[in-house]
């Protein structure tokens, strides 16, 4: 509910604070005064795209701050905290400037915010209907949220996006699996050549390092086997070996007579022969490594040649050989393993298809049965506004599948018997146009009352009964939420539960427009003033009298 609205320097209101009510709020005032200056300043603060210049003349900007009281389970906290932004028990504070540069500053709670979360939020906490209202009733594309909400489908309708979403999803990773099935089919015989040629190489892991050394030690092995020949000669029996036996055997015989001298010496000599003999196996182990079958050079080349011939021919390295062959290996599994997955998809996106398809058409029957209760309910609140003989259609059209469900869905009416229906703002003229949009409302409104709904002149053109049903219903509908109505009919300001008159005046050669709450005999001379204008007689002051006294 709207509780305070705060105007400073907007167009040709230098400052105005309201505080409205519960209720039926209505605002009347002669045509200029400001009424509609009041739903721009409203719609600026709520981010509503509006005029671009609102700043009175000679200020420097213009400000307006809206209060809101907001019920435990109103729809505004939840933006409020995805937004991050604070939400203060019942209370949501709106504040907007606007420079006379033309840049728009807006603050939640006394918190910066973005003009989208601010569009969210006033989604939630104003309604705004009147003749041309394409945000509203008369915009065919929020026809079907308004239909699914008189019929009470939100749990169906969860179904089909659900049932869309996974069909969806179905449908893509059929696609790519075709895609890559025809990608990899283009290439089947190179894959399965490559494939058989690596495996029948067989490259193993570190495989050209090995073959590279031993290659190279082969290479060399001819240069140096005769070196290594000589020095294990030099350190055999014949040798280094033989000698210091003979040494050890002489030194030992003459132990006993050197009294220790020689204990030394013999130990070193024995840890020698040690050293000798580990060397002298070292170099016998070389020796066996620089012999080899002349073959085998060969052989090691083949092998090192072809290894190396193979990676050139795939771009790249002989380390890598072993991890393509493995790539190459996989991709012919899937290959050969794609037509049965493509087979498991496709049934997949039939049995997708099929839930979707059940799911849309429940939600379609739904809609069907809830639009024949919503031409019935319009019927019955067309009869009191004077348009009993006006039919009112929900069409229900084919529409392509989609997350939504597969239904266009329009409102249409048609106002003289036998003609066809038609879109409601090509076919009602303005006078039938307000009644249709009201009843319409009526008709939708359940049991939401969170939501502030204002009516801009929607009873213009009606009179009389007609003017008198029009304000019954908004009164009707105003019963524990809000509603504010700017109306030029004594009829309906008669049965407004708190009233303001909107007025302009000259001050300092500037016209400047004024909003007041009206009592009792202010009220009975402006509802008097709206039947009799300029002066008014005793007449006009007992007919908007008689008419204060039918609204009670």
């Amino acid at each position: 509910m709207l509780r305070a609205l705060d105007i400073r320097n907007m167009l040709i209101i230098d400052h105005l604070e309201l505080a409205f009510q519960p209720g039926l709020n209505v605002l009347t005032g002669e045509t200029g005064a400001g009424k509609s200056i009041l739903l721009d300043s409203l719609g600026f603060v709520l981010g509503w795209r509006g005029r671009a210049e609102l700043v009175r003349a000679g200020a420097d900007q213009g400000e307006v701050v809206a209060e809101f009281a907001l019920g435990p389970n109103h729809a505004a906290h939840a933006i409020l905290q995805e937004a991050g932004l604070p939400d203060e028990d019942d209370t949501l504070i709106l504040r907007r400037v606007n420079t006379r540069d033309g840049r728009k500053t807006a603050w939640v709670n006394d918190r910066r915010c973005s003009g989208e979360v601010l569009r969210a939020l006033s989604e939630t906490l104003v309604e705004l209907h009147g003749q041309h209202d394409d945000r509203g009733l008369l915009n065919t594309r929020g026809h079907r949220t308004l239909l699914d909400s008189f019929a009470g489908s939100a749990a169906l309708l969860a179904d089909v996006r659900t049932a869309w979403r996974a069909h969806a999803a179905a449908e893509t990773a059929l696609n790519k699996a075709e895609a890559l099935l025809a990608e990899t089919s283009a290439e089947e015989e190179y894959l399965r050549h490559a494939a058989a040629e690596l495996e029948a190489l067989d490259p193993q892991p570190g495989e050209d390092d090995t073959l590279d050394t031993r290659r190279r030690m082969m290479q060399g092995a001819e240069r140096i086997r005769e070196d290594v020949t000589k020095g294990l000669e030099a350190i055999g029996v014949n040798g280094a070996e033989g000698r210091m036996s003979d040494a050890v055997r002489w030194l030992d015989g003459a132990r006993d007579k050197a009294e220790g001298a020689l204990d030394a010496a013999l130990d070193a000599l024995g840890r020698a022969q040690v050293e000798l003999g580990e060397a002298q196996a070292g170099v016998e182990a070389c020796l066996d490594q620089l012999s080899f079958d002349p073959f085998e050079l060969e052989t090691v080349e083949e092998r090192l040649f072809a290894l190396r011939a193979l990676a050139r021919k795939h771009d790249v390295s002989p380390e890598e050989l072993p991890a393509l062959a493995a790539n190459l290996r996989a991709k012919l599994d899937a290959l050969d393993a794609s037509e049965g997955d493509i087979a498991t998809l496709r049934r997949a996106v039939t049995d997708t298809g099929a839930d979707y398809d059940a799911a849309a058409m429940t939600l379609s029957d739904l809609r069907a049965k809830a639009a024949k209760r919503l031409d019935a309910a319009m019927a019955a609140e067309l009869a009191p506004l004077k348009m009993e003989r006006a039919v009112f259609v929900t069409r229900l059209t084919e529409a392509p599948k989609g997350p939504e469900g597969i239904d266009a869905i329009a409102f249409e009416v048609a106002t003289n018997p036998g003609a066809p229906a038609g879109p409601l703002n090509k076919i009602a003229s303005g006078g039938e146009l307000s009644r249709f949009l009201l009843a319409l409302k009526v008709c939708l409104a359940g049991d939401d009352l969170s939501t502030t709904m204002i009516f801009d002149e929607i009873d213009r053109g009606v009179g009389g009964a007609t003017a008198d049903a029009v304000g019954r219903r908004l009164k009707a509908l105003a019963d524990g939420g809000q509603v504010l109505v700017v109306t030029h009919s004594p009829q309906v300001a008669a049965l407004g539960a708190h009233h303001w008159q909107v007025a302009k005046r000259v001050v300092d050669e500037a016209t400047l427009s004024s909003v007041t709450p009206l009592g009792d005999d202010a009220r009975l001379d402006e509802i008097a003033r709206m039947l009799a204008g300029d002066t008014i007689t005793e007449a006009a002051r007992a007919a908007a009298q008689a008419l204060l006294d039918a609204a009670q």
